[in-house]
């Protein structure tokens, strides 16, 4: 079953938005590193909503788009020593990572 996650400016979550700047040599593995630290760690952490990975199409970039449901849960997972392997491990493939959180202002869809 596929589950569609909805963009929502009523939904008062922590949306993260990390852009990793890699070699393009790597752009596969350091998205497979983050699939799998979602599949086995990220998902199961307290707050979490989802998480998608883009590629840009000339290999330098990943962008890590999230949501959790507060702040204080993002920043929970940040102390958790699990999910600190994962990203430690991430910042080894990337020569850059820029985290952010936002709040979602405007969506418009067709």
């Amino acid at each position: 079953m596929t589950v569609t996650v909805k963009i929502d400016t009523t939904r008062p979550v922590a949306t993260l938005i990390n852009v990793f700047t890699v070699a393009p040599d790597r752009q596969a593995e350091l998205i497979a590193l983050l699939a799998q630290a979602t599949e086995e760690t990220m998902k199961r952490q307290p707050g979490f909503i989802c998480a998608n990975f883009h590629a840009s199409q000339d290999g330098e970039r990943v962008i890590n788009y999230a949501q959790w449901e507060t702040e204080d849960h993002y920043r929970a997972m940040l102390n958790n020593p699990e999910a600190r392997v994962h990203m430690d491990k991430a910042a080894t493939i990337a020569t850059d990572t820029q985290p952010r959180l936002y709040r979602v202002e405007s969506t418009h869809s067709k």
